[in-house]
């Protein structure tokens, strides 16, 4: 008896075992399946902003500021943002200005500046906007840096490194951007746009984006 049962008892272990590798097959294919559809497609666009809507410049490194103190010549500097994020202004010594407004350097200034002279009148003017820049590598002319100098959508970007080159692959332009501490990817098809198919697909860039057109 033991014998008669033993090759069936095999049988059905094998059986087992090939349903469980099948199993196990399918579930890699579909996982792969799904995980290829995703591979590529990027984060949804963000919403444009509204109409005339614009965000206070903030100060970065290395931007290049004029202190102005009104009829204190010796106290007004031309002073660059220094790579730990202060500047050094008479009679302060080091201020933080990275991650500030104008507006609010400012007020600090005139704050720390009050304890040596009669109500200070301080202005603070950004000279050169270093610190919010885009990049633009891959297939183009020529990688690089482009300064924010004013608003810029992923065309303009391409267009001022000198366009793509014969390799590039306009179908897939990733634009990366950190979100709350996280790196998103958007992609932006050129074709489409170009066709009229996707009109509203032309990202307004921000500080701190790269874009990479595939080549």
């Amino acid at each position: 008896m033991q014998t008669r049962w033993r090759p069936t008892m095999i049988a059905v272990r094998t059986g087992v075992r090939s349903i469980s590798r099948l199993i196990a097959v399918l579930a890699l294919v579909v996982f792969a399946s799904s995980s290829l559809g995703c591979v590529g497609r990027g984060a949804p666009m963000p919403p444009e902003p509204a109409a005339g809507e614009r965000d206070d410049y903030v100060i970065g490194i290395p931007d290049q500021l004029s202190i102005v103190v009104w009829k204190n010549p010796e106290l007004s500097v031309e002073i660059p943002v220094r790579r730990d994020g202060k500047i050094s202004v008479p009679l302060v010594d080091d201020v933080q200005a990275e991650g500030l407004t104008p507006e609010e350097l400012k007020e600090v200034l005139t704050e720390a500046l009050a304890e040596f002279v009669t109500a200070p009148d301080v202005t603070v003017i950004v000279t050169a906007i270093n610190s919010h820049t885009v990049t633009v590598i891959g297939g183009v002319a020529r990688s690089g840096q482009i300064s924010l100098i004013r608003q810029m959508r992923v065309v303009e970007a391409i267009a001022s490194m000198g366009g793509f080159n014969a390799w590039a692959k306009k179908d897939r332009i990733k634009i990366i951007r950190q979100v709350d501490g996280q790196l998103v990817e958007y992609i932006f098809d050129y074709g489409a746009y170009s066709a009229g198919k996707a009109p509203d697909s032309n990202l307004l860039l921000q500080p701190g984006d790269t874009v990479v057109v595939p080549d």
